[in-house]
């Protein structure tokens, strides 16, 4: 190639590169700064994001729940009460209504569980508002054909209140009680024991619906009888060496007290 259309020069040509020219090295070694790996995205001021994070930083740490008195306002601290699952539930249910055997403190010590206080009580409530309003239309009905009828929607306040008032209240008495008394105790297996004890009231109140008041009465005394033996029962295994049994017969008489406010309010 000839050597005239070489050296022509090019930098007024539109578009044109200019060639580059390779400086000879000067013996001193630039070191770059070591690149620092980084999260994107940045923070552009204020407080909107935790911006660049360096890849070695360790994440923040999760937040526990609180071991002080605090932790009764967290929902962290009550999800290890509900850790059951269908057959646990189901076998702790059965035997409440078995209550001579007496052992089911011992089933519940490795993991007490709140499930079944809510649920029974809860399902108690609607049972006792339905079937009360049931109890009573059929009695009143058999009385006088003609008569209007209409559904009395202060029984769910009344079997809210009741139920749930006792079934939180009369273990929490007893908690205290104990521990006044320098008796082991421990509330959460107070609740789950006399939130079962409730389970054989539910069953009962189907039968409750027959509108003959002797057989009411013989249905309510027996399921009375069996919740409050499964209470006492029970509960005698936390009093073992102390002379508490005042606390036994108080525990009877309040579950067959709660028998017999159900007949007489729900199933006149």
């Amino acid at each position: 190639m000839d050597e005239t259309y070489i050296n022509l020069p090019t930098s007024h040509l539109l578009g044109s590169v200019p060639a580059v020219i390779n400086e000879e090295k000067d013996g001193t070694d630039h070191k770059t700064p070591e690149a620092s790996m980084q999260t994107f995205p940045p923070t552009y001021g204020g407080d909107r994001g935790r911006g660049y994070q360096t890849l070695e930083s360790p994440s923040d740490p999760q937040p526990q729940p609180s071991s002080n008195w605090k932790g009764m306002f967290s929902v962290s601290s009550y999800t290890q009460y509900f850790n059951v699952d269908t057959d646990t539930v189901m076998n702790r249910l059965i035997s409440s209504l078995y209550p001579i055997g007496g052992d089911f403190s011992s089933k519940i010590d490795a993991n007490p569980d709140l499930y079944g206080l809510v649920w029974v009580t809860t399902t108690l409530v609607f049972v006792l508002a339905a079937l009360g309003n049931c109890a009573t239309f059929l009695m009143q009905k058999q009385s006088d054909h003609g008569a209007a009828w209409s559904f009395d929607v202060s029984y769910v306040n009344v079997a809210a209140g009741s139920v749930y008032g006792y079934a939180i209240v009369v273990p929490t008495a007893f908690y205290f009680s104990l521990q006044y008394l320098g008796s082991n105790s421990n509330l959460i297996r107070f609740w789950c024991l006399w939130g079962y004890s409730l389970f054989i009231f539910i069953l009962a109140s189907f039968p409750l619906l027959i509108p003959v008041e002797i057989l009411r009465w013989f249905i309510i005394l027996l399921s009375g009888a069996a919740s409050a033996s499964f209470v006492t029962l029970n509960l005698r295994s936390y009093i073992d060496g102390n002379d508490l049994s005042v606390l036994i017969v108080a525990a009877f008489f309040l579950q067959m007290a709660l028998a017999i406010f159900i007949k007489v309010w729900f199933f006149p």
